[in-house]
């Protein structure tokens, strides 16, 4: 396998090849509209040569991308210690700030629970009272109750100043709830960004174990294959078909799509001297 150093110089000589064709190629596609070219008939030509230089560019350009992609992996694959201990730590602490909102968010519908009803209680009995005292003053005016009649006024009137200030109150009030209810939508809004944020690198996190657990497989298989190699050379020495071993059919993962099968086994059969077998 290739080092990541002998892929990225690889990556940068196929750099510096596409910017000398496309150096290369301008010159011909001015030519193609020149009145020289058009008059001699060689546009076909021009063209073809413009085909060419383009077909060699973008050869180039899917060569540079799939480097890129094997040099992305094989980065990950070297630094996927530091790449999971900094996904595990970000994962934990957008944990503890959604958990941090939560409990905010439960401490605000609380306190706009308790401000809603202390607000409709107030009201209620600041109008229960000035509709008693009205209840009152009717009842001593129909019975000719003048001292009856004087305090229920009185009553009235203090209920009165009493509405007036629990309207004020109330008013009050409903701007506070306004308030709270403004902080929890933004809360709402914060915690939206933390499960967000949490579940991309989340994300990012199963792409690296994903990557890992892909090259531990196909280690794992090609040590299967080595062993397999062997007990299909020792069942040949011992002129035993090795029937079962022919149904073996093994993914291969990660930048590869294939498999390994029986002919893996018995090319790798070959190798194996009985010398090699007894030592194994």
């Amino acid at each position: 396998m290739n080092t990541i150093q002998e892929l990225k110089d690889r990556r940068d000589q196929l750099t510096l090849e596409v910017e000398s064709i496309q150096g290369d190629l301008a010159p011909f596609e001015e030519a193609l509209e020149s009145p020289e070219v058009i008059q001699q008939g060689r546009q076909r030509a021009v063209q073809d040569e413009i085909n060419d230089h383009k077909r060699r560019i973008d050869s180039r350009n899917l060569e540079i991308s799939n480097l890129n992609q094997k040099i992305h992996r094989l980065e990950r694959l070297a630094n996927r210690e530091s790449l999971a201990a900094g996904y595990l730590s970000d994962m934990a602490n957008w944990k503890a700030d959604e958990m941090e909102l939560n409990e905010k968010r439960s401490s605000i519908e609380t306190r706009l629970q308790q401000v809603r009803q202390s607000d409709q209680e107030d009201m209620a009995k600041a109008r229960q009272a000035e509709t008693d005292a009205a209840t009152a003053y009717a009842q001593a005016v129909a019975w000719g109750d003048v001292e009856g009649e004087k305090a229920a006024n009185a009553e009235a009137q203090k209920a009165a100043k009493n509405l007036t200030a629990a309207a004020e109150h109330h008013r009050r009030q409903q701007l506070l709830i306004t308030a709270l209810e403004q902080e929890l939508v933004t809360i709402d809004l914060h915690t939206t960004e933390a499960q967000k944020e949490r579940t991309e690198i989340e994300n990012k996190a199963a792409h690296l174990a994903n990557t890992v657990l892909e090259e531990q497989w196909n280690e794992a298989a090609k040590t299967l294959l080595e062993t397999g190699g062997k007990l299909w050379a020792a069942r040949n020495l011992i002129s035993r078909d090795p029937v079962a071993l022919m149904k073996l059919d093994i993914p291969e993962l990660g930048e590869h799509f294939g498999s390994w099968t029986w002919r893996e086994l018995a090319d790798r059969s070959r190798q194996h001297s009985l010398h090699d077998l007894l030592a194994a």
